[in-house]
């Protein structure tokens, strides 16, 4: 294979720069970016559906409005000055009890400045095989840095809010049906000059080889961005690369002879928009070198079928068999998250998720649930 380590710097930056305005210009004429919109039935419209098939991923523009990014922005502010003040410290800077101390669930996950903590290892199951590059970051950076929080959604109450949105909902129920369940949520913080990169992957472990794999086996990420995302700090995918059962990325990088995957194109987002990438898709993102943060809301959603009674993956809790009661308990968090949207946001009209609706389970919400959700993600549904 070729070497992807030992790259003259400067020819790197000149490469990476044209890669990154190339990228940029093949997805805005991919045609699957604008608002969300529903049809007569209330069902994502035809021509975002085409899209979204066609690509795997598709950019929702204009969704959360300056009020509800105010929200979120003044959580991750609370949430910045609440991390350990280094890894495995129990205090933050001020020397309170540090967020995600206590926790049994996975929470807090620290890389050092620019680089890349899982490419090239067998970490979650060798999904990323090849290594991104890793910039040499400021002399004064911090040994390591905090760039994903699981289990988002006990820590911040917009984030939560964010997860009820009956748009973003609707879209769930669209693609995955009615009876959509959760998978995950977490933050992905990308600090300028430290934020660390993804290495290319593809989602899911399980149902490979499955008779009825197919195009959405795994479902999908969203993507909310606060401050919005670019080619230099934003998720890169390989359009149609979801409908393939068996990718070798490793292979796709050596024929390239780069890390600059040349069919992948950048998730180019203004504040506000969300983004959803299918799981299946080849994905990643390289080291944040720019002036720019990204902060992501991430969130997913699968099919009702694609986990019950399924084996999970083990690779966001410990495996084991996701029965309906499992399913029920997790999906408790879309009917927490939608009561506290429609306690800030009143005059809205709120998604009704239907397994609730069938059961007759009911939700109130108030601030002081929020302690309540401790540990909730020790319930989610990997596959």
């Amino acid at each position: 294979m070729n070497d992807l380590t030992n790259i003259d710097p400067t020819a790197e930056e000149a490469a990476m720069a044209e890669y990154m305005r190339e990228g940029e210009e093949r997805a805005y004429a991919l045609g699957n970016r604008g608002p969300v919109r529903f049809d007569a039935n209330g069902k994502l419209h035809e021509d975002i559906l085409e899209a979204y098939w066609r690509c795997g991923f598709y950019v929702f523009e204009g969704v959360l409005g300056k009020e509800e990014l105010a929200d979120i922005e003044r959580d991750f502010q609370d949430i910045l000055e609440r991390l350990p003040s280094e890894k495995d410290s129990p205090v933050d800077a001020q020397g309170r009890p540090a967020l995600g101390v206590g926790c049994e669930a996975p929470t807090l996950f620290w890389s050092k400045p620019l680089a890349d903590p899982f490419g090239g290892t067998e970490l979650a199951n060798g999904r990323h095989p090849i290594k991104m590059p890793e910039p040499e970051a400021a002399s004064d950076a911090p040994k390591e840095v905090v760039y994903l929080m699981l289990g988002s959604l006990q820590f911040s109450e917009a984030c939560l809010r964010v997860y009820g949105h009956p748009d973003l909902l609707g879209v769930a129920a669209s693609i995955n049906g009615e009876d959509f369940t959760p998978f995950n949520e977490a933050i992905f913080i990308k600090e300028p000059g430290r934020g660390a990169s993804v290495a290319w992957h593809r989602d899911g472990v399980t149902h490979w080889d499955s008779p009825d794999w197919d195009q959405g086996t795994h479902g999908y990420n969203t993507m909310a961005q606060l401050y919005g995302c670019t080619a230099a700090n934003g998720v890169w995918v390989v359009p149609g690369s979801h409908k393939l059962n068996t990718v070798d990325i490793a292979a796709m990088a050596e024929e390239a002879g780069t890390q600059r995957l040349p069919e992948a194109v950048p998730m180019i987002c203004a504040p506000g928009d969300v983004g959803i990438t299918n799981r299946q898709a080849v994905h990643g993102s390289f080291a944040n070198t720019s002036e720019d943060w990204r902060v992501t809301i991430n969130f997913g959603f699968h099919r009702r079928k694609s986990v019950l009674n399924v084996h999970g993956g083990g690779i966001h809790n410990a495996p084991g068999v996701y029965d309906s009661e499992r399913i029920r308990k997790r999906s408790e968090m879309i009917g927490h998250a939608i009561a506290a949207r429609r306690q800030r946001f009143p005059d809205e009209t709120p998604f009704e998720y239907q397994p609730h609706k069938q059961s007759g389970e009911t939700f109130a919400w108030s601030s002081d649930k929020l302690a309540s959700l401790k540990d909730y993600n020790l319930f989610d549904l990997s596959i």
